[in-house]
Formats: C-alpha cells, structure tokens, sequence
C-alpha cells in the first residue's frame, strides 16, 4: 500500500489556483472548473476495507470538447470513454455502447463537477486544516451530512491545481470507511496524445431506448414510507435481477451526492433473516417480510437501509 502512496511525477502551473482565502463552497467550485478544463493524467485506487480497485484517469479538452477516460485496471477491465456528451462503456462479456451525458458514472460522485449548490439542503460545507496528500499541499473540505442519516463526504483538493487528490466518506464518529487517493497525477499543457486518437474514433451511436424503458413519473407499486432528508427518486422500472433471474420492482433515489437502490421482490425459497452487510461505506440491507423481499443497497448506514426497507409497503 505504501508504495502506491509514491508521486510519480507533478506539473502543475501556480498562483492562479492558489486557496488562500476561500470558502470551502469556492473551493469545491473550482475543483468542479478545473477537472473540465483541465489536462491531466492521473492514477487513483479506491479502498474499501481490505479490497483495493486501483483506476486510470485521463482527462483533456481539446478545443472546448472534454475527452476523458476512465480504466479499472483489475480484472476483465471496464472502460469509460467520454466525448463531450457521449459516453461509451466497454465491458466485460457485453458489447460496447454509448449513452448520451456529459459526465462518466464513475467512484467520484457527479454532483461535485457539477452543481455544488444542490447539495447545500442536505450538506454544511465547511473547511478543514491544510496538510499534504501524495506530497502535494492539500486544502480539507468537509461535506458534513446535516443528521445522521448519511455519512459526512471528505475532500483533499489541491491548492495549486484545484485538482481532487483524495476524498473520503466518514462515518459520524470521524472513522474513515472507504477512501480514494491519487498516487499519481501529472497535469499538462495539451491532452495526452491517447486522448487525441480517441477524440478521433468511431463509438456507437447513443442508446435512445434505454432511457425511456425507466419510469420517472413516481408511479409505481409499492410506497417507500421514509427516506433521509433529500433524496428524491430518479427512475424506476421492473426488470429481471442478473443474481437470480427474478423479477423486481426497482427504485434509484439520490440527494445529489448519494445514490440508494431499493429492490422488491417475491421472497426467494427458504427463510432468511433480515439483515445487513457492509464494504466500504456500501451498505446491503435485505428485509424479508414473509409476503415480500426488500433489499436496500448504497452507501448509506446500516440504520438507515434498515429504516428504508422496513418502510415499504403494499399500497392501500
């Protein structure tokens, strides 16, 4: 682990990114600025436990179009490229194809290259002490939850680049649960010549049908009685689980900077107990009710999927 902790190699231009002064809401505004404008190359693992992903990012714009790459570096592979508002996805044992959103469904939460001000309902921001992450000067930025039923969302920015050197979810005891740290990033003048042979190719056209399968009007058949403050859902539908070939009704809900999916489902065969089990700060909670299955899955605590799944009912 200590020695992904090595910098490989900085360039970063100065003075006109340094923090001095600024609020922790500025701060995360040009860090959103400066991941678009940007040239970089960078390498960062994620840590969950005792498991470790370790990702590839680059990134670049070349005449006002941001071409970016994102690699899982472990296993088959999983590979995001992103043209202006395209993003191509190649995985493993599928065909590539293209979806039509300007940022990549990546372990960065969107929201933060986005628009900060969404998240102010549901998270205080506020500045944390200055230290050094991967030898660089690092300024901490807190996304402190305003109850306890999310968890706090902590960010190292760079306060050269304005660049994201790390980043954190923490529990409200302060204990770090999953955590993403660069161990490499290098910033330059031009996008990477890879970037430019991308920019060039040929993907698939954008997939219309996909996202018109979801419904997005609420309708639906169960009523999930409580949610923490924030989250709203974001498309629902009906489809059969790649686990166990079984149809559920599946709901995704978001407070910007969190995603929960719950699933309902007729009870599978034999008797289970509700419960819950954690990696990371990802949290899988199944209820089973006798009549139905709810399964609670995002990270999120243990009480709170708990509270989600045992809220859901049949509607009257």
């Amino acid at each position: 682990m200590r020695a992904l902790l090595v910098v490989v190699s900085v360039f970063f231009s100065s003075g006109l990114w340094a923090s001095d002064g600024l609020s922790a809401k500025q701060l995360l505004k040009d860090m959103a600025t400066a991941v678009h404008q940007r040239n970089f190359d960078a390498s960062f693992v994620v840590v969950k436990g005792k498991s470790m992903e370790p990702y590839r990012w680059l990134h670049g714009n070349q005449d006002g179009v941001e071409v970016e790459l994102l690699s899982l570096l472990n296993g088959a592979g999983l590979e995001m490229i992103r043209i202006g508002d395209n993003v191509t996805y190649f995985e493993p044992q599928s065909e590539p194809y293209t979806i039509q959103t300007d940022s990549i469904a990546g372990p960065i939460p969107e929201v933060l290259f986005k628009n900060i001000e969404s998240l102010k309902h549901s998270y205080d921001f506020v500045l944390g002490g200055k230290g050094r992450i991967v030898d660089r000067p690092a300024q901490l930025v807190r996304l402190e939850s305003k109850d306890d039923s999310k968890y706090n969302y902590w960010l190292w920015i760079d306060t050269e680049s304005s660049l994201l050197l790390k980043s954190a979810y923490v529990n409200q005891q302060g204990e770090m649960l999953e955590q993403l740290q660069l161990t490499h990033i290098s910033v330059t003048e031009s996008p990477a010549e890879q970037l430019q042979e991308l920019a060039e190719k040929q993907f698939p056209a954008p997939v219309s049908g996909l996202l018109t399968e979801l419904e997005t009007t609420g309708k639906n058949n169960w009523q999930i009685g409580w949610l923490p403050e924030g989250f709203e859902l974001l498309k629902s539908d009906r489809h059969k689980l790649d686990l166990n070939n079984e149809l559920a009704d599946y709901y995704l809900f978001s407070d910007g900077l969190v995603d929960i999916s719950v699933f309902v489902q007729r009870p599978l065969p034999g008797q289970r107990p509700s419960g819950a089990l954690s990696s990371g700060a990802t949290t899988v909670y199944v209820h089973n009710t006798n009549a139905f299955d709810v399964s609670v899955v995002g990270k999120i605590p243990a009480m709170t999927a708990k509270a989600i799944a045992e809220s859901v009912k049949r509607p009257l």
